[in-house]
């Protein structure tokens, strides 16, 4: 692993995303990695404190002379998503990230790499560490659970932090400076099932969507790329002039990604198990030709199952309402901001679907920067789930940032670029959740910002980080450190 970071600068940022990539910490599962940073920073000398959260905040002083500067917080969240592929054999609860290196990106070998948001922890770590460094009072925070709800920002408590000035190092496009973001929740239904026996001379069968790219539900959510579970319930709906019934439905991991994958068990009779194999051949023609630009390895495939652990299936009755719902269910941009040119303002992601003996469940997301159409949204998804007779549930979510143009440290951030690189950064709001809205809540006053290097494809096992754009990001944080007055 560490042969994939050979001679890559700055030298301490991936020394670190080396020793933090080998520590499980997926979500809910930080306890190591919280262990982690209080050690790395007892060891350096460094006062650090954890709360019941398992959050940290380490506190490094002044460089002599600077101890009148106002104190800079710079934070970013321990945790990361857990996908890997179907074929890969991983256990995040245990093992390490295998790190690989393709031309000028770093990827792991078929799991998430964790840059989101692995890089600011190594970053944070590695200015923790240098002495060398011109620099005003400093606090990094280590925000856990961000994945599964923001949970971690949303449980600190005043005091925690000290500083007034917060440099979010969670973004994704280097050269941007990202001053808003969209408030998330998410919406469920669920159905009671009901069974019958699988009929007598059905065949069972595996209907498997395969090779969808996935990615992040706020990030990607335009770039047209598929859903494994629209696409599987197009195909199951296509089945019904073959008199499928349905004994399970998957598909999805994260509330949070884009699905890559699903699957159905269905039961065939006997005599149309070759009318069935011709309606998904050309279905798969069909959907195949429409996404074929942005998912050139999408795969619909439908295969006899001997060993089905299932003998039961759905009621016909409910079958089609949960078929009609999920075909009903919008995925995707919703509406464009008028304000902010290229910005997603409104968005749905239907996430994940889970079968279990008694109960359905459908999880869908919805974010918006405009909190009334986050009401409109959600309602909406809400509104089809309980036409079609499923128990509806909303998340409570989390809030947006509202951009503010003549924030501070904007203004330092900008003039420091342009002086750093001869050119303007782009100021921006961003389509996904950033924990800078909650700390705002549990912070007022608190002025923000937030950037990264380039990353692409976070959520998915396709997760890269472009290796050119880490010393252009370590160097503009320095010198923002390094200008405050």
């Amino acid at each position: 692993m560490t042969h994939a970071i050979d001679g890559l600068q700055p030298e301490r940022v991936w020394k670190y995303f080396a020793e933090i990539s080998r520590i499980p910490r997926g979500s809910k599962n930080e306890a190591r990695i919280s262990a982690y940073i209080l050690q790395t920073a007892r060891q350096l000398g460094l006062e650090a404190e954890q709360d019941e959260s398992l959050n940290v905040v380490v506190r490094k002083p002044a460089s002599p002379g600077r101890e009148a500067v106002p104190s800079i917080c710079l934070q970013g969240h321990l945790d990361m998503v857990c996908e890997k592929n179907s074929d890969k054999v991983h256990d995040f609860e245990k093992d390490p990230i295998e790190l690989v290196r393709r031309g000028n990106t770093l990827m792991a070998n078929g799991t998430t790499l964790g840059a989101d948001n692995g890089i600011a922890v190594a970053t944070n770590l590695a200015v923790m560490e240098d002495r060398t460094l011109v620099h005003g009072p400093l606090e990094f925070l280590f925000t856990v659970d961000e994945e599964m709800g923001l949970n971690g920002a949303n449980s600190l408590q005043p005091g925690f932090v000290t500083s007034r000035i917060l440099l979010n190092l969670d973004s994704e496009e280097e050269g941007v400076l990202y001053v808003g973001c969209a408030g998330g929740r998410n919406t469920e239904g669920i159905w009671k099932l009901a069974a019958d026996s699988a009929p007598a001379g059905a065949a069972p069968m595996l209907l498997k969507v395969r090779g969808l790219r996935g990615g992040h539900s706020g990030l990607e959510i335009d770039k047209g790329r598929g859903n494994s579970l629209k696409v599987l319930v197009r195909a199951l709906l296509a089945l019904e002039k073959a008199s499928l019934r349905i004994g399970r439905m998957a598909g999805g991991n994260k509330s949070n990604a884009i699905p890559r994958e699903a699957d159905a068990l269905v039961w065939i009779p006997a005599k149309k198990v070759q009318t069935a194999a011709r309606i998904i051949a050309q279905f798969q023609a069909t959907v195949q030709a429409e996404l074929q630009t942005v998912e050139p390895a999408l795969t619909v495939t439908l295969d006899e199952s001997p060993g089905a652990e299932r003998n039961t299936v759905w009621k016909r009755t409910l079958q089609k309402k949960i078929l009609r719902a999920l075909s009903a269910l919008p995925h995707g941009v919703i509406k464009m901001s008028a304000d902010i040119a290229g910005l997603v303002e409104t968005s749905t992601n239907l996430a994940i679907v889970r079968s279990e003996p008694a109960q359905f469940t459908v999880i869908t997301s919805q974010r918006s920067s405009v909190a009334s159409e986050l009401d409109e949204i959600q309602h909406s998804v809400g509104s089809i789930f309980e036409l079609a007779g499923a128990r509806v549930q909303y998340a409570e979510g989390y809030p947006g940032w509202k951009p503010n143009m003549d924030s501070p440290i904007l203004q330092i951030a900008k003039s420091t670029y342009q002086q750093l690189f001869g050119r303007e950064p782009d100021v921006k709001a961003i389509h996904a959740g950033l924990e800078c809205g909650i700390i705002g809540q549990r912070y007022p006053g608190m002025d923000m910002i937030s950037f990264g290097p380039t990353l692409e494809s976070v959520h998915s096992p396709e997760e890269k980080i472009h290796i050119d754009t880490v010393p252009d990001f370590y160097a503009f944080l320095l010198a923002i450190l390094n200008r405050m007055q």
